[in-house]
């Protein structure tokens, strides 16, 4: 036990270094080419921040722990909502949301969330057809994305700049920081939650709330400690778009790459009154937690305090859940 919560103090560490060196990679890569940080957040730092369910989902569908692979995907777009997002929501109301670059990412979520569902509820078992369909999804959300920003329509306007004259840093010196940021953050990632199981288990904690709670947690610090350094250095449109697409991404490629390893049907080890608590709760309440913070936003272009204070309630109401029943 000794051991593991020194490894899991040291992924701790390795999170929060990669963080800050992820965070000024990508910010740096976004100012050389003069694009929204939203974009950058929702394409280049969402796939390094979901390295580690990644890793997490597909190493356990290829071992058989189908639970593990579908509630950390699940449970994964809660925690980034109703927790991540919820934190910079409440330390910062967004003036103005760039919709331009908002919308792409939350227009494919909810086609991808709306496939999941009805996958879900109609035959309850995830074919490897769909996990392709999921990674076509993937591919064909970062092709657009990568075409709008490069074609012009996304670049960054004049008055978004901050009007200061920025020394550029080299553009290898970026890239390096990105690539060592997000090598910290996924090893920093997988010693938290390998030690984490180790810690949560010696505590007595039953597997089906690690997965849904613990794992998913633990797989979304990244995003976390990328939310929390893009608001201390002022970038917090890159922690936004961070969440947004990192979402997406839980969807169409952790849980694309998790179904196509090895098809799984949709777990159904904790019951309410007889029915499948999943459907009952886990994803109805994953597409809630999305709208709510989402469709404001598009509506008004506008995040107030208030959606996060709420989010976070419900986070916590979630959890008990979980725990308690």
């Amino acid at each position: 036990m000794f051991l593991a919560i020194v490894l899991f103090l040291v992924g701790f560490v390795l999170l929060i270094k990669g963080g800050d060196w992820f965070v000024d990679g990508a910010v740096g890569i976004a100012h050389r080419y003069h694009i929204p940080e939203i974009l950058i957040g929702a394409t280049v730092v969402s796939i390094g921040t979901t390295i580690p369910e990644v890793m997490v989902s597909s190493i356990a569908a290829a071992v058989g722990q189908s639970q593990t692979a579908y509630g950390n995907a699940i449970g994964s777009v809660i925690c980034n909502t109703a927790l991540i997002s919820a934190i910079t929501i409440s330390a910062k109301s967004y003036a103005d949301v760039d919709t331009r670059t908002f919308k792409t990412p939350v227009i494919f979520f909810f086609l991808a969330a709306t496939l999941y569902s009805a996958i879900a509820y109609t035959t309850g078992s995830f074919s490897r057809l769909i996990g392709i369909i999921l990674l076509a999804i993937f591919v064909i959300y970062m092709t657009i994305t990568v075409r709008q920003a490069f074609s012009g329509k996304l670049v960054m306007d004049e008055e978004e700049d901050d009007g200061e004259e920025k020394k550029e840093s080299p553009l290898w010196k970026d890239i390096l920081y990105l690539v060592l940021g997000a090598a910290l953050i996924a090893v920093g990632a997988k010693l938290l939650v390998d030690n984490g199981k180790i810690i949560a288990a010696g505590l007595g904690v039953p597997e089906s709330v690690i997965a849904l709670t613990f794992i998913a947690l633990g797989t979304s610090l990244p995003e976390l400690v990328t939310a929390i350094t893009s608001l201390v250095k002022g970038h917090s449109s890159l922690s936004l778009g961070n969440i947004v697409g990192a979402n997406l991404f839980n969807l169409v490629l952790v849980s694309g790459m998790a179904i196509t390893i090895n098809p799984f049907q949709v777990p159904a080890d904790k019951l309410i009154n007889g029915h499948n608590a999943s459907l009952l709760v886990d994803i109805p309440l994953m597409l809630f937690v999305m709208a709510f913070m989402t469709v404001p936003a598009l509506c008004t272009k506008k995040l107030r305090r208030y959606q996060g204070i709420v989010l976070l309630i419900i986070y916590a109401a979630y959890v008990c859940f979980q725990f308690f029943f």
